[in-house]
């Protein structure tokens, strides 16, 4: 059990949180994180929403078939517990979400509304507490290893003009990230790397092809790499069936440029084959609020 420190108050106090998100991890693992619970099925519910829920087991299936990674090595996420939840949410944030009702209207599919909380819970809530447990150990093994990546997690923050291209898009990813990181050196920086912004994507509303989006990905860790800053991946919205693959390639592709590690045991490839948003924390930033920006909307 490792001590996760609560968010301070004015005076600058926090008290400690005990919680088991945290684990060692062998290093034969590679520093991606997952579990067969990230995915929501149920009776069909999740295809009334236009986000593919159940994207994130195919990103590990199509890593699989490329011999990036086996089922050996991956890091297998926890649940984040009620506990874990209060370090940044309130009482009454989470007891709302016994309502599924509430659920309902924060998932934006309706018909949950029908359904008992019990299998609301079950079958779309622990999916997401899983995700956000997820996200804690991927931010402990992005400091332990130098990166990390967690195959889950939702949050879609787009700031561009309808219909921005790659040209504009990676210029303008390059031009503050490198802004950014030459005024402060964080102790670990937090990528948010959706794929929303694909061409095509309902809610985006970008024209990124495929390509841009891979190169995104590989700018962001290029500049993190080159600085010596440990960097967390998390794989976030993308409201479209191909994203699973291009997310897929995009982690093959930053493995083939050395910017994430390989298979130690010889395993792995022996070929290659905006909504971004970053978050910079420094030593005075507790793990809380790291939870706290990038748990799902609706744990």
């Amino acid at each position: 059990m490792i001590t996760m420190s609560q968010p301070q108050d004015k005076d600058g106090n926090g008290s400690p949180h005990c919680t088991q998100l945290y684990m060692d991890i062998p290093s034969s693992c590679l520093p991606i994180v997952y579990s067969s619970l990230y995915n929501i099925t149920f009776m069909g519910l999740e295809k009334l929403h236009p986000f593919d829920a159940g994207k994130w087991g195919k990103v590990i299936r199509f890593l699989k078939e490329d011999k990036i990674i086996t089922d050996g090595r991956i890091v297998e996420a926890r649940e984040a517990t009620e506990d874990d939840l209060l370090v940044v949410h309130t009482k009454r944030y989470l007891s709302r979400l016994k309502w599924s009702l509430i659920v309902a209207s924060i998932t934006e599919i309706p018909p949950l509304v029908f359904l008992p909380n019990f299998l609301v819970q079950r079958r779309v809530l622990r999916p997401l507490r899983t995700q956000t447990g997820g996200t804690i150990m991927a931010g402990k093994l992005a400091v332990d290893r130098g990166w990390a990546i967690n195959v889950g997690a939702i949050k879609r923050k787009v700031e561009l003009d309808w219909g921005t291209q790659d040209e504009e898009y990676l210029q303008k990813v390059e031009l503050h990230l490198e802004g950014a990181l030459n005024e402060v050196r964080p102790d670990i920086l937090v990528y948010n790397a959706g794929t929303d912004v694909l061409d095509g994507d309902p809610l985006g509303g970008l024209a990124i092809s495929p390509q841009g989006i891979i190169r995104r990905d590989e700018v962001v860790f290029r500049a993190a790499q080159r600085r010596g800053i440990p960097i967390l991946m998390v794989t976030s919205g993308g409201y479209q069936k191909k994203t699973a693959r291009i997310i897929a390639d995009s982690i093959i592709n930053l493995r083939c440029q050395g910017l994430i590690g390989g298979n130690e045991d010889g395993e792995g490839s022996e070929g290659c084959v905006g909504g971004v948003s970053l978050m910079m924390c420094s030593a005075s930033s507790s793990p809380s609020s790291v939870l706290k920006e990038h748990a799902p909307n609706t744990i």
